[in-house]
């Protein structure tokens, strides 16, 4: 067999490797680093030589928490985000402008309105979608995608009315006359979802592959998706046809706890972590959004005196979770954004021993208002944190709204985590933020490493990482989460995957972070993205 070898030399490289941080030169053999270090050791090129030209490079990231086909259809959907959407109004018109075109009973579906960016400064209603599409049914996500509206035709269709009950874990918002005024929350959500039409396995598998060319021109080789599902479409068999039509990225599948309890038995190959595409956890939720104030909180949201958000499991569905993720030696991934959602978990699960040797048994998700003694035991436990500074750069107003300044500026506060020993990994939840690329790395960075959001308001000065240690959480960190053997680092033995910078990141102001673009992405040492000029 004919060896595949490249040398690449005059490079700037930051390896996630604390034993090696930094080299120069590396050689890479049939995909993997045979060789890395300081070029002037380097004994001979082997291979075709490749002038990096003296860029800075970086190992490729790894998006430890991501919906990549919500990112991938979200793109056929109406972008209900500044600079298009910045009232409802505007929502209004761009609905209108999609019904004029659209087939009889042909559902119309949006994304990414956040209320604290419009104008209105309030949540569209059914009536309001009403002027824009009085006969198809309409479907709209808030960013945060644990809050949607929709129209009074999709409220038919789904036959909520006045006297349906709010299912558990889920609210059906009313009027005064209990009249239902088309904003779903959580779990009430899937009354609506549960009815709408479902794309083929091949035209989902299209929207990945196309939506895996993007990710790489970002610079991530490695993803992840937090809501797999066994039906209509099973996503393992979803994500290995993306793979023949295209896809390159590692992929850690989390499924659904709905989906897996009547069958929770997997087989060994689904989750075997040395397949490109494997099943990695079990994924359940615990609460809502701070957002969306369905995050499950100590301290009312802002001005509403009763409102401590929606608790969205129980401790005996989370017994039931954990039990499967062990017998199947995966994840129990939990998302868990208040301080009364997180402590649920640690308090319920507090005597369970750790099932798995090769990375954390317990990942809690988004971890956004965590209290001072949830670090510690998180720290204890070894139960990793997988959170989102995007958030905060990208939803102000909300929180603001919300918490207040001085509350907002506790949420998310990854230095005391990491200085308290809790395993962190930085992500985007792509495309449930409020921006209008919600999946480019360096915008999380940016906002981890300034605690600044995007209009200049402070996010918790207190709370700054530097950039080496942000970089490491969307590398190495997210690899030891991840459980994706041999990456997140540029060591001997591990696959080449990394990516080549415009700008270099450690030389710039940091206020300019979110401009940095990616010039070439490779995989195994072979080049699968390179930025036309």
């Amino acid at each position: 067999m004919v060896q595949s070898v490249q040398t690449f030399i005059n490079g700037k490289i930051f390896t996630s490797n604390p034993e090696q941080p930094h080299a120069s030169a590396m050689i890479v053999r049939d995909g993997r680093i045979s060789w890395i270090g300081e070029q002037p050791a380097l004994k001979r090129i082997e291979g075709n030589c490749i002038d990096l030209k003296g860029q800075r490079v970086l190992p490729g990231f790894i998006d430890a928490h991501l919906h990549p086909l919500w990112l991938a259809n979200a793109s056929t959907q109406i972008a209900c985000t500044p600079p298009i959407v910045n009232s409802i109004a505007d929502l209004i018109v761009e609905i209108q402008t999609v019904y004029q075109l659209s087939r009889n009973e042909q559902w119309i579906e949006g994304w990414g309105f956040d209320e604290g960016k419009l104008l209105e400064k309030r949540t569209p209603t059914r009536w309001d979608l009403d002027q824009a599409a009085p006969d198809l049914p309409v479907f709209i996500s808030r960013t945060c995608t644990h809050i949607a509206v929709v129209n009074s035709k999709a409220l038919e269709l789904a036959g909520i009315t006045k006297e349906t009950p709010d299912p558990p874990g889920g609210e059906i918002d009313r009027d005064s006359t209990g009249e239902p005024t088309g904003i779903l929350r959580e779990n009430a959500k899937e009354l609506a979802t549960r009815i709408m039409p479902v794309k083929s396995l091949e035209e989902n598998a299209a929207s990945l592959a196309e939506l895996g060319s993007f990710l790489l021109s970002h610079g991530i080789t490695a993803i992840t998706d937090l809501s797999s599902r066994t039906g209509p479409t099973d996503y393992l068999n979803l994500y290995q046809t993306a793979v023949k039509k295209g896809l390159k990225q590692r992929t850690v599948l989390y499924y659904m706890w709905e989906d897996l309890k009547e069958q929770p038995h997997l087989k060994p190959d689904q989750v075997n972590c040395k397949n490109q595409i494997h099943i990695g956890g079990i994924k359940l939720f615990s609460d809502g959004s701070v957002s969306g104030k369905t995050a499950w909180v100590y301290t009312p949201f802002l001005g509403e005196a009763e409102n401590y958000g929606i608790q969205t499991t129980s401790k005996e569905e989370l017994t039931a979770a954990v039990e499967a993720a062990e017998q199947n030696q995966i994840q129990l991934v939990v998302h868990a954004m208040g301080g009364q959602a997180i402590d649920l978990i640690l308090k319920t699960l507090d005597t369970k021993k750790n099932w798995l040797s090769d990375g954390p048994s317990l990942r809690i998700e988004h971890a956004a208002m965590p209290t001072t003694q949830a670090i510690k035991r998180a720290a204890e436990k070894g139960i990793a944190f997988v959170t989102q500074a995007i958030f905060m750069f990208a939803e102000i107003e909300s929180y603001h709204n919300n918490l207040g300044e001085e509350r907002t500026k506790q949420t998310y506060p990854i230095k005391s985590m990491l200085d308290a020993g809790v395993k962190v990994a930085l992500s985007s939840d792509a495309p449930a933020t409020a921006w209008a690329d919600p999946a480019n790395p360096f915008v999380g960075i940016k906002s981890a490493v300034t605690r600044q959001a995007y209009n200049g308001a402070d996010t918790g000065q207190e709370q700054r990482i530097d950039v080496a240690t942000a970089i490491l959480l969307y590398t190495k960190a997210a690899q030891e989460i991840t459980r994706i053997p041999e990456v997140g680092k540029l060591a001997v033995n591990h696959h080449a995957d990394f990516i080549v910078l415009e700008k270099d990141i450690f030389d710039m102001d940091l206020d300019k972070i979110d401009t940095v673009s990616v010039s070439k992405t490779y995989m195994g040492g072979e080049l699968v993205f390179e930025k036309h000029r």
